[in-house]
This record gives C-alpha cells, structure tokens and sequence, in this order.
C-alpha cells in the first residue's frame, strides 16, 4: 500500500469515527425531564407508602449501592432496609424533594449514559422508627440503560 492509499484509508476512519460520535451526541433534550420525571414518581410512591414503587427508579442490581449511615449494596438489600425502617404509613409521611440539580455526563463522544443528580429531601412525619432523619441532602448516580434511567447509587445524609 503506497503512502497516498494510507492517507485515504486512515482519512476514511477518522471521518468514520466522527460519525459515529456525532451520531452518539445526539442525546435526546428529555433526559433531564425523564430523571425529574422519576424523581417525582418516587415522592408519590413514597406519599402512598408504596416503597416497591419508590425503589422502582433503582437499579435491580446486586451493584446497586446505598450509602448512608453504612454502605449497603444490592437493590433486595436496599428494599429491605426500607421496609425495616419504614415499617408503617405514619413513619413514611410526606416525603418532598426540593433544589433538584440534574447534570448529565457526557462521554468523549457526547453520548450521555450517567447523571448525577444533588437535592436535599424532607420528610413531614408524625411517628419514627428506625429511621430518625427527617431533612438531608443526597447524591444520586443514574445510568441510561435498557429500562431507561436507573440510580446505581445514592448516597443520602
């Protein structure tokens, strides 16, 4: 191969691979509304005192992590630690979340698999059980998968 064929061969997947990262970037403008969207979904799950149906914005993984007072991974151990510590309507109450800020993370390519997302939660409750906090601040990671965003890990203090 002479030096002339190289150059256009090398040309060729360059132009190629911008393609194809131009293709990647082209994130739809709903990600940010779809996560919001989940958010709020979770609040009126927890408002029913339906905790399957707040976790249905986490991750079904083993990977899935939880970091409060402890680190806890997987999304049954996740579960259960709720139902234990929310074991009735009454320690649940009105949970609202509030100064929701949503930052997409962008690959080299601008494909945008994660988020993570800051805010701070209050919960409006007559009685406590194991769990004490009613006000805190969290982080969430998500990630864009086959089921659409996910939290892979939320760490809540």
């Amino acid at each position: 191969m002479n030096r002339t064929s190289l150059q256009r061969v090398v040309l060729c997947v360059l132009l190629a691979l911008t393609g194809i990262c131009a293709a990647r970037a082209q994130t739809p403008d709903n990600d940010d509304a779809a996560i919001r969207a989940a958010i709020a979904e979770q609040a009126g799950a927890w408002n029913r005192a339906d905790i399957p149906g707040f976790m249905q914005a986490y991750e079904e993984s083993p990977d899935t992590t939880f970091i409060g007072q402890s680190v806890g991974k997987g999304f049954q151990p996740i579960l259960n630690r709720y139902l234990k510590a929310y074991s009735t309507r009454e320690q649940m109450g009105t949970l609202t979340f509030s100064d929701l800020e949503v930052r997409m993370l962008p690959t080299s390519c601008g494909k945008v698999e994660y988020a993570v997302v800051i805010g701070h939660f209050h919960l409006n409750r007559a009685a406590k059980g194991e769990a004490t906090k009613d006000d805190g601040i969290f982080s969430l990671v998500w990630r864009k998968g086959p089921h659409g965003w996910k939290i892979i890990v939320d760490h809540t203090s």
